[in-house]
């Protein structure tokens, strides 16, 4: 059942992403070369080759078997295609290029040699510069360039076409937890890249890092978990950076690439269920921070839970809209939240569109806790979720759901 899922997948995006008669469409919305779609991150295409009147005459076009899912793997990727040609990843991570029109495999890479996957992937990158294709893409704690016609290492990128992501975090985190399972983002010729770290109480921290393609050189670094003189220092205990970590970027980014502004979504602090060894509101933890693409500088941030303990990661990457807003358009940037909120700004200034209000919240009395006293409320737009609890709402579909009210 899993093969299929790359399958199915694999046809309706075919399907979608095909121009009517083969022919390039006018709207920037009529490919896929991005994960989920394009930089703002739209998952959108606007394409209508397929549409209400005809939906009942698909047919299946082709079936391509990966052949090596098991019990311990799945498959996450949202494939690309680039002109003809279909790029993701199997069950055991192996990345592959397929001809989309027939689904004949052009080449595969195995980034584990035959030996069991570690972690997921979700998606892949691809950069072009002349005759210069590449294919960006992690598996486990490396990433890859790949020679998009070939499939094969890039030599000059890295050593021999590879980067271990625990080198270069400013901080000895040999044997931690360093996956990007999410793909980075392209902005130029850098690769922006977030990753996936421990929740646990050990941990390396979350820092933002962009790569030249054409070398693999570390070209900046944001540090999500500020070192001594950086913005938001004071919000940690001194020297914090160089124990806590967490604080990243696991789920995606959004480019605006005409502004030259990333949009980094980020997650909890870890431990991300008690904070007692890190006291204050702990800046860049679970915040919306845009940084300038080409350099890493901070524009502006905006935290939507201080100092974290019930692991509210911002869990998807924040969409770039046009909305019409006190008469007048306004170029924007949406985040929803794991708590139900969605917080709506000014893309370049950061301003919120909707007020948002910091309320007092309940202390909590776990030892060494010291929980932030308010936390904030955007006003507008409503929570899309349940926002209390009461007895009331407890299930009663089975015999005994109750019995311990």
């Amino acid at each position: 059942m899993k093969k299929c899922i790359l399958f199915l997948l694999s046809i309706l995006l075919l399907q979608a992403c095909q121009p009517v008669n083969n022919e390039p469409a006018d709207d920037a919305y009529s490919t896929w070369r991005v994960y989920h779609g394009d930089a703002t991150a739209s998952h959108y295409s606007s394409l209508n080759q397929i549409n209400k009147g005809n939906v009942n005459q698909i047919e299946l076009s082709w079936i391509f078997t990966t052949g090596d899912s098991d019990e311990r793997s799945q498959i996450q990727c949202n494939p690309i295609i680039i002109d003809d040609i279909l790029y993701a990843t199997s069950p055991q991570l192996k990345l592959f290029a397929l001809d989309a029109t027939s689904g004949k495999q052009k080449w595969l890479f195995d980034p584990f040699a035959g030996k069991q996957a570690q972690g997921v992937n979700r998606g892949v990158v691809y950069w072009q510069s002349g005759n210069d294709e590449r294919i960006l893409f992690t598996a486990g704690s490396t990433l890859y360039a790949l020679d998009a016609k070939t499939g094969q290492k890039v030599a000059n990128f890295g050593k021999n076409g590879t980067i271990d992501l625990h080198d270069g975090l400013d901080r000895d985190v040999e044997g931690f937890d360093v996956i990007a399972t999410t793909p980075g983002i392209v902005y130029k010729d850098l690769l922006i890249l977030g990753s996936r770290v421990s929740e646990g109480q050990v941990a390396a921290p979350g820092h933002i890092r962009a790569f030249d393609i054409k070398t693999g050189e570390r070209v900046w670094i944001f540090h999500t978990i500020p070192h001594p003189g950086e913005y938001g220092y004071d919000t940690w205990p001194e020297d914090a950076w160089k124990e806590v970590g967490g604080a990243n970027a696991w789920s995606g980014f959004s480019l605006d690439e005409e502004r030259g502004i990333v949009y980094v979504p980020t997650g909890s602090p870890s431990f991300d269920f008690h904070g007692g060894n890190r006291h204050g509101d702990n800046l860049f933890g679970n915040s919306l921070v845009a940084l300038k693409a080409g350099t890493g500088e901070r524009i502006w941030h905006f935290q939507t839970i201080h100092h974290d303990l019930w692991d509210r990661d911002l869990p998807c990457q924040p969409n770039l809209i046009t909305v019409t807003h006190n008469g007048r358009e306004i170029d924007a940037v949406a985040q929803v939240t794991k708590h139900g909120m969605t917080f709506l700004f000014d893309r370049e200034t950061g301003e919120p569109l909707f007020p948002i209000e910091e309320r007092p919240v309940p202390g909590s009395d776990l030892l060494k806790e010291q929980t932030a006293a308010t936390q904030p409320y955007p006003l507008k737009p409503p929570p899309f979720s349940r926002q209390q609890f009461s007895e009331d709402l407890i299930s009663s579909v089975l015999p005994g759901s109750r019995d311990s009210i």
